[in-house]
């Protein structure tokens, strides 16, 4: 068996491990990381009775940034979302690419052997998946409470008198000593900033006040003593019961969800809706990582495209957290409850729900640690903007990218095949091709069997079993899901 700190420290340890290319500067940028654990259990030798486990990390992800609707790409050649966890499934399903193809052509896979039906592959006996996570995932999952007892990014908020706009919070500071913000200005509306002098001011000032909006709402500056094994913290429903404010979301509803109230405390937001993460000043595409998250444990983190060659769907058996700000009810009802009335699933879709555990364990690079090792003179202590994605595949498994491109890329290369990422939408299909080329036509899955399929999304829209599964899932949990424009998913 394995507890949460083993996958923490087992996490951590491989990121310390990776070059320092895209890491964060020690003390003044931070990070979030997420990743995916293989787990391969064997029954002991010496013990029958018990089963021994080994633990792998196979996919690392990090990062904090978007893009902006206007920067998406028609190519499926740009990264749209740069969140840690979603950096860490795109590896994933990239790692997955190639253990199926190893499978198909008979060199012996470490995951998969044949399935019931033609064409099809499962998981090995013994086998399984969970996810790790250094924070509470952006969204629902970050809407959790706030009790005098632990250290908080801001006070209880109150209402100003004769109004029903809440109080300019005081003290809260970008590391200088300066006034940073007034509580939610940027998200909430509740008051304004003054006009920019120029374009280049305003993107700064719009970026620094959404790092922090961010930093603080989804838990990530705060040390608090938050783990639900730790015997000096109330249970889950005592936190509930406790709380006088909740954790600010920087992810806004999604146009035709119950809006949030935006009222004193505990009543600021609304809980249980789907949420878009901020861009840099312009809104995105990009679902919360807590809506995201629900959905891979519905439908699998394998994607579509795989879900072509799979008996069901891979989905992680456990979702572990980092020390952070951390509330159970909130990560049940963000990744959980949310779906569990869903019915009508087709086989190998009705799979439990993950175990949600946390750790003790903070990771070195988080906004609360860089905040503790922070110098003078160092400058404003910033999110670091390259995310870094590594899996356990055999061809350039490290992969550094920034604004959905590969780090360091020159304007002259945009739009190459030099400036894409290995985990972007275009390459992940290139590899499914790959995949498809070394496939016997004996062997090709049914649902790929005399069809005319050209496109990304023809592919896509192929494999039936899974959108299915994706149509159950809309229908009666998530109706008001944001999907891509069918522009943007037409290359080939």
């Amino acid at each position: 068996m394995w507890s949460a700190d083993e996958i923490a420290r087992l996490c951590y340890d491989r990121f310390s491990e990776l070059p320092k290319r895209g890491k964060p500067e020690l003390g003044r940028e931070w990070t979030l990381l997420a990743a995916v654990v293989k787990v391969s259990e064997t029954q002991s030798l010496d013990l029958p009775e018990q089963k021994k486990s080994e633990k792998e990390v196979v996919s690392l992800g990090t990062g904090t940034k978007c893009i902006g609707r206007s920067a998406m790409s028609p190519r499926g050649d740009v990264l749209n979302d740069s969140h840690a966890e979603v950096i860490a499934r795109r590896g994933f399903v990239r790692y997955l690419m190639e253990e199926l193809r190893a499978a198909v052509v008979g060199e012996g896979s470490r995951v998969f052997c044949p399935g019931d039906e033609r064409g099809k592959w499962r998981l090995l006996d013994g086998i399984s998946f969970l996810f790790f996570t250094s924070h509470t995932p952006c969204g629902d999952a970050s809407i959790i409470p706030m009790i005098d007892s632990q250290s908080q990014p801001c006070p209880p908020i109150g209402m100003e008198e004769g109004t029903d706009r809440p109080n300019e919070v005081p003290g809260v500071t970008d590391g200088d000593g300066t006034l940073k913000r007034r509580v939610e200005g940027e998200e909430g509306g509740a008051c304004k900033r003054p006009r920019p002098d120029t374009e280049e001011e305003g993107e700064r000032k719009e970026e620094e006040a959404r790092s922090a909006s961010e930093a603080s709402a989804e838990g990530r500056c705060s040390p608090a003593k938050c783990s639900t094994a730790d015997p000096d913290v109330p249970s889950a429903g005592g936190l509930e019961e406790q709380a006088r404010d909740i954790r600010r979301t920087g992810a806004k509803c999604v146009p035709g969800a119950p809006g949030d109230p935006r009222l004193a405390g505990r009543d600021y937001h609304s809980v249980g809706v789907l949420r878009v993460k901020p861009g840099r000043g312009e809104p995105t595409r990009s679902l919360s990582c807590s809506d995201k998250m629900a959905r891979w444990a519905v439908l699998g983190c394998q994607g579509a495209l795989l879900s072509h060659y799979l008996q069901g769907a891979i989905c992680f058996s456990a979702v572990v957290t980092g020390k952070c700000p951390y509330s159970l009810p909130a990560m049940q009802r963000a990744l959980t409850s949310r779906c569990a009335q869903v019915t009508g699933l087709p086989a190998g879709y009705e799979l439990p729900p993950p175990q949600l555990l946390q750790s003790g364990l903070e990771f070195a690079h988080s906004h609360a640690q860089t905040e503790r090792s922070h110098q003078q003179g160092q400058g404003r202590v910033s999110p670091c903007g390259a995310a870094i994605s590594w899996c356990a595949v055999t061809d350039q498994p490290l992969d550094v990218t920034a604004n959905g491109y590969k780090q360091g890329v020159t304007r002259k290369a945009l739009g190459t095949e030099k400036s894409r990422s290995s985990i972007c939408k275009t390459e992940l299909f290139r590899c499914f091709q790959n995949l498809l080329a070394v496939t016997a036509d004996s062997q090709l899955p049914q649902s790929l069997r005399g069809r005319e399929l050209k496109t990304y999304w023809d592919y896509k829209q192929a494999a039936q079993t899974y959108q299915q599964a994706w149509l159950q899932l809309r229908m009666q949990a998530f109706p008001l899901w944001l999907r891509s424009p069918r522009n943007l998913l037409l290359f080939h």
